[in-house]
């Protein structure tokens, strides 16, 4: 794993392993790296897995085992822009699978609750149109919307 740039350290509570399997799983362009356990006299049990390093869609990660000491929420999350309905229902079902759990306006929570906002590619272009009722319409139709549906969207963006 390069050492410059920017890395993304996610804490787990004893998942970071599964988690780090599971990410690589639903992203194409995946793997994962080194695995490091925590020694004798450590703060976690010898011999089990201390980090994971992992690359996700191309970007960097590290799964720690930290503990039960932090949680995820919603102020942090990851944007995945979507081209098509067919690459968002994708995303939705892969990161809600096993006990995720889908938001408002394309946000969800995957089963580890960190949270995920499955984005179609248009929408930021849309919802910040010159033309206001354009975007205004596009807005509150994402606003009614759990998973984003493309041609509702598009059909609102319209004025249809």
């Amino acid at each position: 794993m390069r050492t410059d740039g920017f890395t993304t350290c996610l804490w787990f509570d004893g998942r970071a392993e599964e988690a780090a399997e599971f990410y690589v799983s639903v992203f194409k362009n995946s793997s994962v790296g080194r695995i490091s356990r925590y020694p004798e006299g450590s703060p976690g049990q010898a011999g089990s897995v201390m980090s994971v390093e992992f690359t996700a869609n191309g970007q960097r990660f590290v799964a720690l085992n930290g503990g039960p000491q932090f949680t995820f929420d919603e102020a942090i999350s990851f944007q995945l822009h979507c081209s098509d309905q067919q690459e968002i229902d994708h995303y939705w079902s892969r990161l809600t699978e096993n006990g995720g759990e889908g938001g408002p306006c394309g946000w969800l929570k995957d089963r580890f609750g960190v949270s995920w906002q499955v984005v179609y590619d248009r929408l930021i272009d849309m919802v910040c149109d010159p033309d206001t009722e354009k975007a205004e319409r596009a807005t509150r139709a994402m606003m009614g919307m759990g998973k984003l549906d493309v041609a509702a969207l598009e059909k609102a963006y319209a004025g249809e």
